[in-house]
Formats: structure tokens, sequence, C-alpha cells
């Protein structure tokens, strides 16, 4: 078995090219949509399009994603009655009330083995174009990783492994436990709301994403499996007049950027 380090060290030997999409002046559009980008309280009385939903939502499959085992589901409330009783779980605040679409973002700690699956099913595709190491990073690697066993026994054995590794070499030390799988899917699933959030920005349309929201009640209106955490609610659409509460408030950024 390769050290779990060559899949991050040793550059593997791939005919795969792929050019920047990037072009000048993009970083001028780029600087506008996300200073447009604000949490949006009130939205006008207005349907918005199926495709603009449609569009943002493929941005935010384009996110990154720890180990490509995208962890995130999201969640599209269309009927009128669950989206009263979403509205009602989200304690009847304007940006859920007046939105035209509500979408609440999920983080699985359960799914990763079925894409794990689906990654080595897409190397039996390409053939011999994957290299060896990445092949074994998803065989054995991720398994090793990812799985917490039985009762979390496996999570409690990983624990020890990893400190004693730790006295001796630098050692990533998690996910150890059901709680870290927790803070991995959602740190994945947050990602992948921004880029839904600026996608819809970049159509002209706004969002809010909420935390006030009583999960059980979320969990139980859409069904979510045991393993599922809402990671937020959002609401979308075209902001009103009132929609933005005030100027966007912003600290020195001394206080959040630190030089090492």
């Amino acid at each position: 078995m390769n050290k779990s380090s060559d899949i991050l060290t040793k550059v593997p030997n791939i005919r795969h090219r792929e050019e920047t999409m990037v072009q000048s002046g993009d970083d001028k559009i780029f600087d506008r949509i996300v200073r447009s980008r604000r949490s949006v309280r009130v939205y006008k009385d207005e349907a918005m399009p199926q495709e603009v939903l449609d569009r943002a939502l493929d941005w935010a499959l384009l996110a990154p994603t720890s180990s490509n085992l995208q962890c995130w589901e999201f969640h599209h409330v269309t009927s009128q009655d669950k989206k009263q009783l979403l509205v009602k779980a989200c304690l009847g605040q304007s940006a859920a009330r007046t939105a035209s679409a509500l979408v609440v973002a999920v983080a699985r700690t359960k799914t990763w083995p079925k894409i794990n699956q689906l990654m080595l099913a897409e190397f039996d595709k390409q053939g011999d174009k994957v290299p060896a190491i990445a092949r074994n990073y998803y065989e054995k690697i991720v398994p090793l990783f990812y799985g917490q066993g039985f009762l979390g026994i496996k999570g409690i054995l990983k624990r020890v492994m990893f400190f004693c590794r730790g006295l001796f070499s630098p050692t990533p030390r998690g996910p150890k436990s059901q709680a870290d799988m927790r803070v991995w899917s959602v740190k994945t699933t947050a990602l992948a709301c921004e880029n839904f959030m600026l996608g819809m920005s970049a159509q002209g349309y706004d969002t809010c994403p909420m935390e006030g929201f009583d999960e059980v009640r979320v969990q139980k209106l859409l069904n979510l499996p045991s393993d599922a955490e809402v990671v937020m609610v959002i609401g979308c659409g075209k902001r009103a007049e009132n929609g933005v509460y005030g100027p966007q408030v912003r600290f020195d950024k001394s206080l959040f950027l630190k030089n090492h």
C-alpha cells in the first residue's frame, strides 16, 4: 500500500489538460456580483423562473468538496402546503414568508460510501488513464478516513492511531467520530451554498441564508434520514424596495486577516 500522502504529494503522470475559462476583466464582474450579494429579508411578490434556480443549483454542485464525496443535498420546496409549513418552521420570518422560492441545504454524513463507489466506477470507465495512487486512495484511504465503524469503534481506534502517529509526523487527525463527520459534511455543503447564492446574484436575483429554524420540524417535513444535517434554509427572489434593512457592516480587516 502506498503512503497515504502520495495522493497529495506525488505528481501523477496524467495526460489531462484543462485551460482556465477566466478572461481579462472578469474580476470586475465578479467584484460586482460579490458586492451585490446581500441578505435580502423582503422579496417582491413575483414568480421566479425555474431555469434561474436550476442554473444556480448546477453552479452549487460545482463547489469544492473533500475527496469529491459530494455530501450535500438541496431540497427545493415547491408544494404550497409544505412551503407554508417550512415558513412556520423558519419562525415565520419575512425572508422565508415573502420568498419566491425556498431551498433547504442538507449535509449528509452517510452517503460517502455510495459516492465513493461511483468514483471507482468512473475510474473503471477511464481505464488506464487513472493513476494507480488515485484508485488506491478511493479503495483504501477513503474507507479508512471516513468510516467510523459499528458504534464508532473504528473512530475510537483511529483517535488512538492518529495521536500516536502525530507524535512523530504531521498527521490528519480526523474525521474520527460522528461529530467530526458532521463538521466535515457541513463545511462542504456551506461551500456549495455560497456558490448557489452568488449564482443567484449573477442572474439578478437575491437570497437570504437562514439559520433561524426548527431543525426537527424541517427534517420531518422533508422526510430526511437520521444522518441528514439541515445546514441552512435559503430564501430566493427579487428584492423589494425595503428588502435590505441597512448598509453592509464590515469591521476593520485587521481583526480578521493575519500574516505569519
